[in-house]
C-alpha cells in the first residue's frame, strides 16, 4: 500500500488542504474537521483503494481505513502541514453526538471539564521536572553538598524548572487545543508575561504602563489561571478576526490581531485577574488547612475510591499545580492522592492475609505492591475491594486515618509527583509525617479488612480459566447469545460492513471473551473494544455494545493486559450487563474481521450460541 499516495489522494477529495481545519485519528478512521463540508467528494474517497467508507456526523467528516488508519495518518500531516488535533478514544457508536449547549446547570461541569483538559498536557512535564528535582535535591543533601554550586547542577536545575516556571505557556497550549482555536496564538500571548523585558521591569519594581493604563508588576512564572483567561480571549479574538478581516489577508492580520489583543488584555487585565482568582483558590485550602486540615485529608483519602470510580477525581487535578504555584506547596491533595492508593493496596494485603486460597493470595499481593509501589489502583479497585465489597470499608478507614495522620503532622508536597511510595521525596522536609501516615493507612485498612473478611464463595480467581482448547484456524463465539446478522446491527459503519464482514451477537453472560487464540494487539482503556491477531494471522476486532465508549469505562473490567498470548475463550473483558443495559445502551456485541489474511472466512449467521461455540 503506498501510503503517500493514499493521503494525498484523501486531502485532495476532502477538499484540498484549505479546506482542512484540523485532521485527527482514533483507532479506525480519519477525522477531519473541515471548512466547507459540500467540498468533499464522497464518492471518489469511496473508491479509493484503502478506503473502507466515509462517515460525516457529529461536525467531523470521518474516513474509515481501518489497519491502513497509522501510516496514512502521519503522511497526512508530514506531507502536507496539516494541523494534527489531539487523538481521541475510538467512538465508532456515537456518531450524531451533538456539542452540548452551555447551560446553568453544566457550567460548573464544563468550568472544570475545561480547566482539566487544559491541565492535562502539562502534568507529565511537572511530575518529570519534581522527580529531577528531588534528585538533585537527594544529590546535594546526601552525596555532595558542595554540588549545589557547581556549573552542572544550575544547568540540571534550569532543566528541572522549566516546566514550572514556563507552565502558563503549556497550559495556554492545553486551553486553546480544547477550545479548537490555534494553540501558538495563546501561547505566544501568555509567553510575552515571561519576556525578559516585563520580567526586568517586575526586577526592578519599577512603574508601567499600556496605552495609558497601569500595569501591575507581577511574577507570572508558575502561574495558572492566567494563562486560561488569556487563551479564551485568543480563541474568541481569532474568530472575530476570522469574519472581518477578508480572506486574502487572514493570513497576515488575523494572527497578528489576535496576539495584539490578547497580549496586551494580558497585561492589563487578564493576568492581574488571574492572580486574584489563584490567590482566592489558595486561600480557600489555607482556611482548610489551618482549621480543619486533618479531617479535610482524612475524608478526601477516604471518598477516593468512590470518586475514582466515578471519574470526580480528575476535577481536583488542576488545583494540584495552582497550589505549587501559590502558597507553594500541596498540603491536601497529593497527601489524599497518596494516602488512598496506600490504603486500597492494605485492603488488598487483608484479603490475602484472609483468604485461604493460594492463587488467589498471590494475585492479591500482587495488586497490592502495584497500589503501593507503582500507584496504579484502579485492578485493586475493580478486580477485589469492590467485587467483595467489604475491602471497600478497609479502604475507607485506612484513607481516613493516613489523610488525618498526614496533615496532623505537618505533611506537604513541594513538588509535583507520582502517588506512590516512590514519590516520597516530593515532601521534602516533611517526609517522614508521610512516612508515618503510609504506615498508619495501610495497616489500618489491612487490619479492617482482615477483620470483616470476604465471602469465600465467591469465585476468588479474577478471571475464569480457558476450559477447552481450539485450533488456530477456529473462530468461536465471544460470551453466551444469540447470533445476529452484521447488517440488522443499529450501526451504519458495522452494518455497512465497512470495517469488514463478521457476526454479531446479543449478550446472555457477563464475560467476552477471545475468539481465537493468538495475541491481544489492542485494548482499549475504557474497555469497550480489543483487537487480537490470530495465531493464522488474521486480526479481529471485538466491539462490546453500542454507543458503550461514552460510559469511559464504567462497567467493564479488563482481565488481560495489552500484548499478551492469549487462548480461544479466554475471558477478556468482564461486563456488568445489568448496570449498561439499566443505562438504556444496547449490549450487542460486534466480531469483526478487519483483516483476512487471504483467508476465507464463512460465518453462521443464526442460532444460539455459548463460549468457545465454533463459528466458521
Amino acid at each position: 500500500m503506498d501510503y503517500k499516495k493514499l493521503a494525498a489522494d484523501i486531502v485532495k477529495n476532502v477538499g484540498g488542504v484549505d479546506n482542512i481545519k484540523v485532521v485527527n485519528h482514533c483507532m479506525t478512521r480519519l477525522r477531519f474537521s473541515l471548512v466547507d463540508v459540500s467540498k468533499a467528494n464522497k464518492e471518489a474517497l469511496e473508491d479509493l483503494d484503502g478506503v473502507l467508507g466515509v462517515v460525516y456526523a457529529g461536525e467531523q467528516y470521518m474516513v474509515v481505513l481501518g489497519q491502513n488508519l497509522i501510516p496514512t495518518y502521519e503522511a497526512v500531516v508530514k506531507d502536507f502541514n496539516v494541523s494534527a488535533g489531539k487523538n481521541i478514544d475510538e467512538n465508532l457508536d456515537n456518531l450524531d453526538q451533538k456539542k452540548e449547549p452551555l447551560t446553568w446547570k453544566n457550567v460548573g461541569t464544563k468550568v472544570i471539564g475545561f480547566i482539566s483538559a487544559s491541565v492535562t498536557p502539562l502534568l507529565p512535564g511537572l511530575i518529570a521536572g519534581g522527580m529531577l528535582k528531588v534528585a538533585l535535591l537527594l544529590v546535594v543533601s546526601f552525596i555532595d553538598p558542595h554540588y549545589a554550586t557547581a556549573t552542572s547542577y544550575l544547568l540540571l536545575s534550569a532543566i528541572a524548572d522549566a516546566p514550572f516556571y514556563f507552565m502558563p505557556i503549556i497550559v495556554a497550549y492545553g486551553a486553546a487545543t480544547k477550545l479548537g482555536g490555534t494553540p501558538v496564538y495563546a501561547m505566544v500571548a501568555t509567553a510575552a508575561l515571561l519576556h525578559g523585558n516585563y520580567t526586568t521591569l517586575v526586577t526592578a519594581a519599577k512603574t508601567a504602563t499600556l496605552f495609558g493604563l497601569p500595569v501591575k508588576m507581577l511574577n507570572y512564572g508558575t502561574t495558572l489561571l492566567p494563562a486560561l483567561l488569556i487563551a479564551i480571549v485568543a480563541y474568541y479574538a481569532e474568530k472575530f478576526f476570522n469574519k472581518i478581516v477578508p480572506g486574502i489577508f487572514r493570513s497576515v492580520f488575523v494572527g497578528m490581531s489576535t496576539i495584539f489583543v490578547a497580549g496586551s488584555l494580558g497585561f492589563i487585565v487578564l493576568g492581574p485577574l488571574g492572580n486574584i482568582l489563584g490567590q482566592g483558590i489558595a486561600d480557600v485550602f489555607m482556611f482548610l488547612n489551618s482549621t480543619v486540615g486533618p479531617l479535610a485529608v482524612g475524608l478526601l483519602a477516604a471518598v477516593l475510591p468512590w470518586m475514582v470510580m466515578a471519574g470526580m477525581h480528575t476535577a481536583l487535578t488542576p488545583f494540584m499545580p495552582q497550589l505549587l504555584s501559590n502558597p507553594g506547596y500541596d498540603a491536601i491533595l497529593r497527601p489524599a492522592f497518596l494516602i488512598h492508593n496506600m490504603a486500597e493496596g492494605g485492603a488488598n494485603l487483608g484479603v490475602a492475609a484472609r483468604t485461604k486460597n493460594k492463587e488467589f493470595r498471590s494475585e492479591c499481593l500482587s495488586l497490592a505492591i502495584g497500589c503501593i509501589v507503582a500507584g496504579v489502583t484502579e485492578p485493586a479497585i475493580y478486580g477485589v475491594n469492590l467485587k467483595y465489597r467489604r475491602p471497600m470499608y478497609g479502604v475507607m478507614a485506612g484513607g481516613f486515618v493516613g489523610g488525618f495522620l498526614a496533615s496532623l503532622l505537618g505533611a506537604k508536597a513541594y513538588v509535583m509527583g507520582y502517588s506512590n511510595i516512590l514519590a516520597l521525596p516530593i515532601f521534602q522536609k516533611t517526609a517522614m509525617a508521610m512516612v508515618i501516615a503510609i504506615i498508619a493507612a495501610i495497616a489500618t485498612s489491612a487490619i479492617v479488612t482482615f477483620i470483616l473478611g470476604i465471602d469465600e464463595k465467591q469465585a476468588p480467581k479474577v478471571t475464569e480459566p480457558v476450559q477447552e482448547t481450539h485450533a488456530d484456524d477456529e473462530i468461536v463465539s465471544v460470551s453466551d447469545g444469540e447470533l445476529v446478522n452484521l447488517e440488522d446491527v443499529n450501526d451504519d459503519v458495522f452494518s455497512q460492513k465497512m470495517m469488514g464482514d463478521g457476526i454479531a451477537i446479543k449478550l446472555e453472560n457477563d464475560f467476552v471473551c477471545a475468539p481465537a487464540n493468538g495475541t491481544l494487539e489492542t485494548v482499549f482503556p475504557t474497555g469497550h473494544a480489543f483487537g487480537i491477531l490470530t495465531n493464522e494471522g488474521v486480526e479481529i476486532l471485538i466491539h462490546i455494545g453500542l454507543d458503550t465508549v461514552q460510559l469511559k469505562g464504567e462497567g467493564f473490567d479488563v482481565l488481560v493486559k495489552q500484548g499478551e498470548k492469549v487462548r480461544a475463550g479466554q475471558p477478556i473483558v468482564r461486563v456488568d450487563r445489568d448496570a449498561i443495559t439499566k443505562k438504556g445502551y444496547d449490549l450487542t456485541t460486534m466480531l469483526i474481521i478487519t483483516n483476512t489474511n487471504d483467508k476465507t472466512i464463512h460465518f453462521n449467521s443464526s442460532g444460539t450460541v455459548k463460549i468457545g461455540t465454533k463459528l466458521n
